[in-house]
């Protein structure tokens, strides 16, 4: 389809809606040109004010105050103070998230230290159940916390957790937004199930949080994980967070307990005693320049309201499937991403046999989202400086594509 061709009310209503965006002067807060960035889900856009607070820190805080700046400049209490930001977004309140180390590190400290909750409750409890969709990352280290543990993992389909829980039931791990098709789990409800049977529950919110409300401490969250280089926008690499509830926090015994979660971190001490509070799921020594970055990130938020992002992010998926349908040709794409709202993250994922092609094409025409192998096509769609004029024109571009690519 040319773009002569393409009819004016999608592209008027694309002008209406960004007119009307209670969001869109967020837009100015980040470093973005005409590319439509279609792949914050993946990596979020730089916010402004990093590059700045960056430099101060690598020239004043640690080129001229150094070893002061632990206590001076506040980089001790970095991962608690970032981690209470974070809780803001994610429903927690103070003193339950702690930044560090990466998803993958805090997956299995969240996994492990349920487990040994769980099984104090009764020895029997020898089972992991974990959604089989998951991230592989989260499948390989749930193998790996049964080994450690001395239970066995149980995999099934997200939504038929309720039902596969049971008095074996040690722990579940789920994502709450799926990864590949972005489906959004039941929170609520799935977390309800897990309590009934005894057990305890992780969600690894690295699809979800920024994206959409979670929650945490309203729906009795256990345990919960996290990125925050996608939708929270704080930098390659960015630090992780490990969500621990309040009535947890006691019990909770971390399979790296490190001296950065000790009572007396610098009395070295030869044996271990667990700190108080979020700070037990701390480990080693802080990645202070990546954390910091994070910290002035995560400034974006300090007067957004999730549920005025959330209504963006479906509007603009609402709007895009739209779009798909009227531009491309019939039967070129197929989405996988559920049409129903509560069950919709904040990406829409189309089923294409050209897609690795089609999207190395888009990438190269400035339309730029992702390829899931075999033949997903993947849109992440980050409300905070998204807008609906680049949702059209990403449709549109998608449809030349497709009608040029065999």
């Amino acid at each position: 389809m040319s773009e002569t061709t393409i009819p004016a009310e999608l592209t008027d209503e694309a002008a209406a809606l960004d007119a009307a965006d209670e969001l869109r002067g967020l837009r100015d807060a980040f470093t973005l040109d005409d590319v439509v960035y279609l792949d914050g889900n993946s990596l979020g856009a730089l916010p402004r004010a990093v590059p700045a607070r960056l430099a101060d820190v690598v020239a004043r805080e640690w080129g001229q105050l150094r070893i002061r700046s632990w206590e001076e400049s506040g980089w001790w209490s970095a991962p608690e103070r970032i981690g209470d930001r974070v809780g803001r977004i994610v429903g927690a309140a103070p003193g339950q998230v702690v930044v560090g180390d990466s998803t993958s590190v805090n997956v299995f400290k969240a996994v492990v230290a349920a487990v040994r909750i769980a099984q104090e409750r009764g020895a029997h409890r020898d089972q992991i159940v974990v959604d089989e969709a998951t991230f592989p990352t989260d499948g390989y280290i749930a193998e790996s916390a049964a080994r450690m543990t001395g239970c066995t993992v149980r995999a099934v389909a997200a939504g038929d957790v309720p039902t596969a829980v049971g008095p074996r039931t040690a722990v579940a791990l789920v994502n709450h937004v799926d990864y590949r098709t972005g489906r959004l789990h039941d929170l609520p409800g799935t977390t309800a199930a897990v309590h009934a049977a005894g057990a305890l529950v992780v969600w690894d919110l690295c699809h979800s949080a920024g994206a959409l409300p979670v929650g945490l401490d309203a729906h009795g969250v256990d345990l919960a994980v996290g990125c925050t280089y996608k939708y929270l926008n704080g930098g390659p690499g960015s630090p992780a967070y490990l969500y621990v509830a309040h009535e947890h926090q006691p019990r909770f015994d971390s399979p790296l307990p490190g001296w950065n979660s000790h009572a007396d971190p610098f009395g070295m001490a030869p044996a271990y005693a667990p700190a108080d509070g979020a700070v037990r799921g701390r480990v080693g020594t802080p990645d202070i320049l990546s954390m910091l970055a994070l910290e002035a990130a995560l400034e974006v938020w300090d007067d957004v309201r999730i549920e005025a992002v959330r209504a963006k992010s479906l509007a603009l998926t609402d709007f895009f499937l739209r779009c798909v349908q009227r531009y491309v040709p019939a039967g070129r794409v197929q989405s996988v991403t559920p049409a129903v709202h509560a069950e919709r993250g904040s990406q829409v994922a189309l089923r294409c046999a050209d897609a690795g092609p089609a999207m190395a094409e888009l990438v190269r025409r400035g339309v730029v989202g992702d390829f899931r192998r075999p033949d997903v096509l993947r849109f992440g769609f980050t409300p905070l400086y998204t807008g609906f004029a680049e949702v059209e024109r990403a449709a549109r571009v998608l449809a030349d594509v497709l009608g040029e690519v065999d």
